[in-house]
């Protein structure tokens, strides 16, 4: 009998993407109910190894039937999860231009929003932060946004600085809920956005914030949030935020939009 291990190349590499796969389960679920759900259902998985262990029968079997449906269970608790880990590689250029599957379903279309566009959108948030006007952007990218587009009030205008700052103005029927950009229109406004269940975020973020990282988290989207407490500037990608930018790092954001769709294509 030998007694070491072999240890082949493809075994090293199945335990490399394992763990790989793990940590990207934990960046996912860090910080939200999920991560709570995950170690209950860990720890019941160790209490039946347990039980097992000990010959305890009917409650090894009573456990046994519900560790059974523990992969449907895990799809129906961590659908978001699931949907987020899928987008993140669906969204990604490298793979996009890899697999040229991007192609495919954006042959033709316009790209989320021009040079000069970001430019007006860029200037409007500057004008809103020092006027304390609360706001909420949503660039779409690869995804239309079209079922959150049916939310709000459409409006399929011309991207202007003028009419963003109108629209979020305190005294209009339009200020609440986020503004839709597409195809280098504004697609509609007051529309509601997913808000995010992590649990991590500052408590003292208001609503705005947690729509913007929520439709990023559920969406390829990219959105920008004016603070109508502070005046500051944050934005959301992929589900995380980053607070208090200045208004150049806003603009270099809003020019990466449009390398990574150029990338993709």
């Amino acid at each position: 009998m030998s007694l070491f291990i072999t240890l082949r190349f493809l075994d090293v590499l199945d335990i490399l993407l394992v763990a790989f796969l793990l940590y990207q389960l934990y960046l996912l679920i860090k910080g939200t109910v999920a991560f709570n759900i995950f170690i209950g259902l860990f720890l019941v998985y160790l209490f039946w190894l347990l039980v097992r262990a000990l010959n305890m029968e009917l409650l090894g079997s009573f456990m046994g039937q519900f560790i059974g449906v523990g992969i449907l269970a895990l799809i129906v608790v961590f659908q978001p999860e699931i949907r987020r880990f899928l987008l993140l590689i669906g969204s990604n250029p490298q793979v996009n231009r890899f697999l040229s599957i991007e192609q495919l379903f954006t042959s033709g279309k316009a790209k989320s929003a021009s040079g000069q566009h970001l430019k007006m959108i860029s200037r409007a948030c500057e004008n809103m932060a020092k006027t304390k006007t609360g706001a909420l952007l949503v660039i779409a990218q690869n995804s239309e946004l079209k079922d959150y587009i049916r939310t709000g009030e459409k409006i399929n205008a011309r991207i202007s600085d003028a009419l963003l700052e109108t629209i979020f103005f305190k005294n209009t029927p339009l200020h609440d809920g986020a503004v839709i950009i597409n195809r280098n229109k504004i697609a509609a406004a007051r529309c509601i956005m997913p808000l995010t269940n992590k649990e991590d975020l500052n408590p003292l973020l208001g609503l705005r914030h947690r729509a913007a990282v929520g439709i990023t988290e559920n969406t390829d989207a990219f959105a920008i949030v004016v603070s109508e407490e502070t005046g500051h500037i944050s934005i959301s990608q992929m589900g995380k935020l980053t607070q208090n930018i200045s208004v150049i790092d806003l603009s270099n954001a809003l020019e990466n939009i449009i390398i990574d769709m150029d990338d993709a294509d």
